[in-house]
């Protein structure tokens, strides 16, 4: 629940921050126009076109106000305003990922108890991790092996640091 409130909060000051960059956007369009069309023509000639056809461009998508906030959204600021993320979407998507995988390594605990709980859940988080890590690494064209290693790392080190901060706190195994 943390973690997807976390991520609702970070999803949503993302989406509030664009679109603040959108209005303000919407403002120099609006006062500005001349300037906002020369650097939209800028933009246009530093990829390729010559400055003719840059300014005919950046004039044809200034001729509509709602077509030249969404070309300098995306032109200038590098963001779609179409798109600026779901909060509540990624707040579900982290609450059931992030359940999914706090519920692995525990599953040992449910009928074991001791060293063979302990060796247990530990394979499973790195199994797990390596799970997640092929499918991410597959799903985004990289190297399987290289998405395998930087998962178990990244479960492996946090739960070393918090394994140590327990131990330091007296925090035993049960």
């Amino acid at each position: 629940i943390s973690m997807a409130a976390g991520e609702y909060n970070s999803m949503r000051v993302q989406a509030e921050l664009l679109q603040r960059e959108l209005a303000i956007e919407a403002v120099e369009l609006r006062h500005r126009p001349e300037t906002e069309t020369a650097e939209l023509a800028g933009i246009y000639e530093e990829r390729g076109l010559d400055p003719d056809q840059a300014r005919e461009v950046a004039e044809a998508m200034m001729s509509d106000p709602q077509t030249a906030l969404e070309t300098h959204a995306r032109e200038e600021l590098g963001i779609d305003p179409r798109r600026l993320g779901s909060p509540w979407g990624a707040a579900v998507s982290s609450f059931v990922s992030f359940s999914a995988g706090a519920l692995v390594p525990l599953l040992p605990w449910l009928t074991g108890s001791g060293d063979a709980a302990i060796v247990a859940s530990l394979l499973l988080g790195v199994v797990a991790a390596v799970v997640v890590g092929v499918v991410v690494a597959r799903s985004t064209r990289r190297p399987p092996v290289r998405g395998a290693v930087r998962q178990v790392l990244f479960t492996l080190v946090p739960a070393s640091v918090t394994f140590a901060i327990g131990s330091a706190l007296g925090v035993g195994v049960a």
